[in-house]
């Protein structure tokens, strides 16, 4: 990341990926696997094996539609922590199930349409009523930078643990 003047930042990403000796290039035949390097680490990626299929995507690798549900869940998260703390309320444990969808949209193209996040908070002290809650999702998903960035439908499904 690189700051760039008043209220602006750069962020960076490499990708590296090389055609694998033996494959098959112009048929299709050729690992997806790539890394993905960040200023201070890098993740093993790949196409996912919904698009390309098992062979073709490398095991235990993120995919590019992993990349973004979980950076619109942490981005979320992030946020609503901060929002809560500001609103008095101290959480001790936030555990996301985000989930996204991807299917053709109005212009026929595959995209992630829709994201639902399903946190799991756990709070010290005063929990907030459902409305407070509502309205701490709400003020996160407003200042989300990567929600604000996509226009993907994001849905919070707050999970209510079972002594609430």
């Amino acid at each position: 990341m690189t700051s760039g003047g008043a209220g602006m930042a750069v962020y960076r990403a490499r990708i590296d990926w090389t055609l694998e000796e033996g494959a098959d290039f112009p048929n299709g035949r050729y690992s997806r696997g790539h890394t993905v390097a960040f200023e201070q680490h890098a993740v093993p990626a790949t196409a996912s094996r919904h698009v390309v299929g098992k062979k073709w995507a490398v095991e235990g690798a993120v995919d590019p539609e992993e990349m973004l549900v979980a950076s619109l869940s942490s981005c979320h998260m992030l946020t609503f922590l901060h929002m809560a703390r500001l609103e008095g309320f101290a959480v001790t444990r936030y555990v996301d199930a985000a989930e996204g969808v991807m299917e053709k949209n109005a212009e026929g193209r595959l995209a992630i349409t829709r994201v639902v996040l399903r946190p799991l908070i756990t709070y010290a002290g005063r929990r907030p009523t459902p409305e407070e809650a509502d309205h701490l999702h709400h003020l996160a998903h407003e200042e989300c930078f990567i929600a604000n960035s996509v226009k993907t439908e994001i849905v919070v499904e707050e999970v209510q643990p079972a002594d609430a």
